[in-house]
């Protein structure tokens, strides 16, 4: 066409054209401005991930120490009472007692009857806590346990149950909880990890437990053996000089591979990792040495007992951590998953443990470690108030029991509670989510500003949950 003015020859261009046209254009232009955000990024110091950093709000606890019961501790037969139901031992659930909403994994809670618990329940400590029989040693701390009896979440299953518990949401790929603090204080010890893991080993555990979902693989927990070699392959074959050399040539070669390749946060966790290992093949055999302990320990700890003592010693080696300043330390019990002959099966596992937890309640109290170390004792569900099978419970996510202790808590009191048979939880009710935004809270650590942006979306621990209020009322007299 010709233009009006000039009468010179000019070339049409539909929207189609021009956008088909410059198209590389705008591409070249977005390429160039990522290059220098990336140019920037490169040039500027890159923080450790593991530096320790002081808590944004007043703290009370520096280390976590959760002892996890796998597989479901019944809550009344263990920190909560029902005389109502040892009343009733034997009969139907009333008409009266509602049971619609209550939906179970293997019964019905109308299938059975009610069942009380085998165990008496006392009064300790001048606060007067009633803790059973099964925890007669635990019980002596009861001036320093608050239990929180009115914990609920509503899955029944054991898995998505764990995964909540131990990672505030049912789908696999979350964080721990190990793994947040991690994240948000850094680690205070340079030679040990700042999140430890260990097990009884009487049942398998998954490693999604303590790993990092999709934080930085850096914060994932370490499984660490309580007995012979604390990690496989830690002693260096060819002595520290040789293995140093080596070390620094992998480092090498793995800084140029992570180069091309800086999104990938599983090789700089490796490469941590690597200088991690080369410092823990001094400190850890040093760790696990408990050769020097006093007999007075190794008797407070249960340690030459028979059925306490291998979680006794995971229980010393837990204060021998706190002490050398790692940040999180889980130690897992199993199996308490009473299905059948529940009594039986709880009082196996309790002469397996209360000793030790007793002991590590004391060690750290002469030693002056429990005002800053929070010690929870939790599993991943409770169990139902009607016989299953023969004499056993179901599962029970929607009353349950926790205690918590040190960090701050005042303790000789329990919190919220259950229905009068121990279904649900009825006064105070504490969801998985207040749980953990309490321990962040003891931590110094504001639940709800602790993210990591994933997917598209400001990802938290208590997702759009939490109540931080809990832990005011645990840490007021």
């Amino acid at each position: 066409m010709d233009c009006s003015s000039c009468g010179r020859r000019v070339v049409a261009f539909s929207r189609r054209d021009f956008l088909a046209k410059s198209a590389f254009g705008f591409g070249a232009l977005a390429f160039s401005d990522l290059l220098s955000r990336h140019s920037a990024l490169a040039a500027m110091p890159t923080p450790k991930p593991l530096t320790p950093v002081q808590p944004p709000l007043p703290a009370t606890t520096k280390s976590v120490i959760l002892l996890f019961m796998q597989g479901g501790p019944s809550h009344m037969d263990t920190f909560d009472p029902k005389p109502e139901l040892q009343r009733r031992d034997g009969q139907r659930l009333p008409d009266s007692f509602k049971v619609d909403d209550l939906s179970l994994q293997f019964m019905k809670p109308t299938d059975g009857k009610l069942m009380g618990s085998t165990f008496p329940f006392k009064k300790y400590g001048q606060s007067g806590l009633e803790i059973s029989d099964l925890f007669t040693n635990v019980a002596q701390y009861a001036d320093d346990l608050a239990v929180v009896r009115s914990c609920y979440h509503d899955s029944f299953i054991h898995g998505p149950a764990l995964s909540l518990l131990q990672s505030g949401s049912i789908l696999l790929g979350h964080p721990s909880v190990g793994s947040w603090v991690l994240y948000g204080l850094g680690a205070a010890c340079e030679n040990l990890p700042g999140y430890i893991v260990m097990t009884d080993g009487s049942l398998r555990i998954s490693s999604s437990g303590f790993s990092s979902g999709f934080l930085p693989a850096i914060y994932q927990g370490t499984l660490v053996r309580p007995e012979g070699a604390p990690i496989q392959n830690l002693t260096p074959p060819f002595g520290a000089e040789v293995q140093r050399s080596l070390l620094d040539q992998v480092n090498q070669w793995n800084q140029c591979h992570l180069a091309e390749r800086a999104d990938d946060s599983r090789l700089s966790a490796q490469l941590a990792n690597y200088e991690l290992a080369f410092r823990m093949q001094t400190a850890a055999p040093e760790l696990i040495d408990i050769a020097r302990e006093t007999n007075a320990t190794r008797e407070m700890y249960g340690l030459d007992k028979g059925p306490s003592a291998k979680f006794g010693r995971m229980c010393l080696l837990a204060r021998r951590m706190v002490e050398r300043g790692v940040r999180f330390v889980q130690l897992y019990n199993s199996d308490w998953d009473g299905h059948g002959e529940c009594g039986k099966n709880h009082l196996e596992n309790a002469r397996k443990i209360d000793q030790p937890i007793a002991g590590l309640l004391g060690d750290l109290k002469q030693r002056g470690l429990l005002d800053s170390t929070l010690v929870v004792w939790a599993g991943e569900f409770g169990r139902t108030p009607v016989m299953q099978g023969n004499q056993g419970r179901d599962h029970n996510p929607y009353g349950f029991t926790i205690w918590m202790a040190g960090g701050g808590i005042k303790g000789g009191k329990a919190i919220g509670a259950t229905d009068e048979f121990g279904f649900r939880a009825v006064e105070d009710k504490v969801h998985v989510h207040d749980i953990h935004a309490t321990i962040l809270t003891l931590l110094g650590l504001d639940h709800e500003k602790l993210t990591y942006l994933f997917e598209g979306r400001e990802r938290r621990l208590t997702d759009v949950g939490g109540d931080k209020n809990l832990a005011s009322r645990l840490t007021r007299a």
